[in-house]
């Protein structure tokens, strides 16, 4: 009977084991979609200024066209 309970205990603290193992996997996995996410914020972030660079040069070019042929 001792020896069926310590195999009982010995099943549960594996099985115990393997369900943290899963956990930390899944908050890898949620941690990995972070960065992903991060890096999608960033090079969306990039994308603007680059548009904003464009629409400024652009304002200047007309700026200083109008001032030239003034």
């Amino acid at each position: 009977v001792d020896h069926e309970k310590e195999k009982d205990i010995e099943i549960l603290g594996i099985e115990r084991e393997r369900k943290r193992e899963r956990e930390r996997e899944r908050e890898r996995e949620r941690e990995r979609e972070r960065e992903r996410e991060r890096e999608r914020e960033r090079e969306r972030g990039m994308d603007g200024h680059r548009e904003g660079d464009r629409e400024n040069m652009f304002d200047l070019t007309v700026k200083l066209i109008a001032n030239i042929t003034q």
